[in-house]
């Protein structure tokens, strides 16, 4: 079995800030606005790679987020979301997953409820602070690189990861990361070779871990990443680019 693991947003999926062409269809509504886009060429692809590969959406976003996407191909029977700490199986959370999930980040508990106390205190955060699952902190702040910093020197970071995305700010644990859930998922599904394709900092583990790692043009020189990923052409949307890898990849072997 060949199973790709992708993440969604940038990487299959474009919110409405990002110019993806007029060729495009809707796959996600927002308190009745018209959120996030896929391409038809992404669409059509899509429905192709699915007939050779296990598609596995591998996001960092929460349960109702995930649900609110519909990329018009019909259901995926696996998910993997809160950045692989929940495996949703035909739509339903799977609880051993999860409570498996909650017993790897055990260690780094205490450090989630001190990242909570001082984010609840700072001035600069602008957003709700939010303990997604017991999993992980999310919040949104003012200044997010100082915030960073300042969480980054006050917390232990051999046990939880500090960074921001724009203004969105996490602290993860570093056992959960989606490198780990793609290891977790080829046992649990029994895979004989993972592809997987992502964009951001939260996708690097994810890529390393995969048998082959699909990744935008220019990705290794802006992470610095030590590990080979395929990089896609820069000039067209990535999501394409990727989709059409995955079917070369099906016929290399």
């Amino acid at each position: 079995m060949v199973v790709l693991h992708t993440d969604l947003d940038n990487t299959i999926i474009y919110s409405y800030k990002h110019d993806i062409g007029p060729a495009k269809r809707n796959v996600e509504l927002y308190q009745g606005r018209e959120v996030s886009f896929i391409t038809e060429r992404t669409y059509g692809l899509l429905q192709q790679v699915r007939k050779e590969m296990l598609v596995v959406p591998t996001s960092t976003r929460s349960i109702e987020q995930y649900r609110r996407i519909d990329l018009g191909v019909g259901p995926f029977p696996y998910a993997l979301v809160c950045n692989g700490g929940i495996l949703l199986a035909d739509g339903k959370r799977d609880e051993a997953w999860y409570q498996a999930s909650l017993r790897l980040i055990g260690q780094s508990e205490s450090e989630l409820q001190k990242a909570l106390c001082l984010l609840e205190e700072d001035s600069r955060r602008k957003f709700e602070l939010r303990f997604i699952e017991r999993l992980f902190v999310f919040t949104k702040c003012g200044e997010p690189q100082r915030v960073v910093e300042d969480l980054r020197a006050a917390l232990n970071t051999e046990l939880v990861d500090v960074f921001h995305n724009g203004e969105k700010v996490y602290v993860v644990p570093r056992a959960l990361n989606k490198g780990k859930a793609v290891r977790r998922f080829r046992e649990y599904i029994h895979a004989d070779f993972v592809v997987a394709a992502g964009d951001s900092e939260f996708d690097i583990s994810m890529l390393e871990e995969a048998d082959v790692g699909l990744a935008p043009h220019g990705f290794a020189e802006v992470f610095a990443v030590d590990f080979t990923v395929r990089e896609m052409d820069g000039r067209k949307v990535f999501a394409e680019s990727l989709l059409q890898e995955c079917l070369g990849i099906k016929g290399e072997r």
